[in-house]
Formats: C-alpha cells, sequence, structure tokens
C-alpha cells in the first residue's frame, strides 16, 4: 500500500459509515470494494462493488461496523481521500473528496490525477 504508517489511507464520514455498513448488512457483503478504471471525459472513473472477503493486495480499512477495501492499482490514487455519503433531493451517493484530483469532467463521474514526481502533471495515469 502506498501509505504513510499509523495513518488511515482513506477517512470515512459518519454518513458513509452508516451507509456502508447498512449496504453490508443488505447485501451480507464483507465490505465495499472501491477501485478504478479507465474511462469518461476525464480519463478515469471509480468502481465500486460489493464484495465478501478482500482481493489479494487490497489495503482494508474498517470504521465501526463499514469495511473499505481499496483494490491495489487505485491505492495510490486514492490516498487522503475522504469518502462521504450525500442524501439530496435530486440524488444520492458517496462523493469522494480526493486530493490528488487535478481535473473532473463537468459531470462529476470522471477524473484525472497528478501524482507528485510525475511527468505528465493532469495527464491520465496508466495502469
Amino acid at each position: 500500500m502506498f501509505s504513510i504508517p499509523g495513518k488511515s489511507p482513506v477517512t470515512i464520514t459518519e454518513a458513509a459509515e452508516r451507509h456502508i455498513s447498512r449496504l453490508m448488512a443488505s447485501k451480507s457483503a464483507g465490505g465495499l470494494r472501491i477501485g478504478l478504471k479507465k474511462g469518461g471525459c476525464a480519463g478515469m472513473e471509480y468502481t465500486m462493488e460489493m464484495a465478501d472477503t478482500p482481493a489479494p493486495g487490497d489495503e482494508v480499512v474498517e470504521q465501526g461496523a463499514a469495511r473499505v477495501m481499496i483494490a491495489p492499482t487505485a491505492q495510490m490514487y486514492i490516498f487522503g481521500t475522504e469518502i462521504d455519503y450525500e442524501t439530496g433531493m435530486l440524488e444520492s451517493g458517496f462523493r469522494f473528496r480526493n486530493p490528488n484530483v487535478t481535473e473532473s469532467c463537468g459531470c462529476g463521474e470522471s477524473v484525472s490525477f497528478a501524482l507528485p514526481g510525475s511527468a505528465a502533471a493532469g495527464a491520465p495515469p496508466k495502469l
């Protein structure tokens, strides 16, 4: 994992913790796996799926009854992200407040990253 010893790779708000734990209970799942895939206007899209157990290399973050598993290919891009769950009049869903994002598309569904020391700051990462 791309991490700092003693520091959680992501933070989970209370709203996200409640929603993740409800999803885990309703789906009889072991946690929410988060990853990234190529796609969208800005180059990368977050992926989320309920999973029974962590896959090899997953970083696991537990908070209360919530468990988040971060896929190995996403770990360096998601480090420092706050995971929130917002409920609104027109839509509800998870929100990722990621300090590594340099650009996002108008709809907010895809992002691009620049990592410290990268030669192509602002360009989509090659996974």
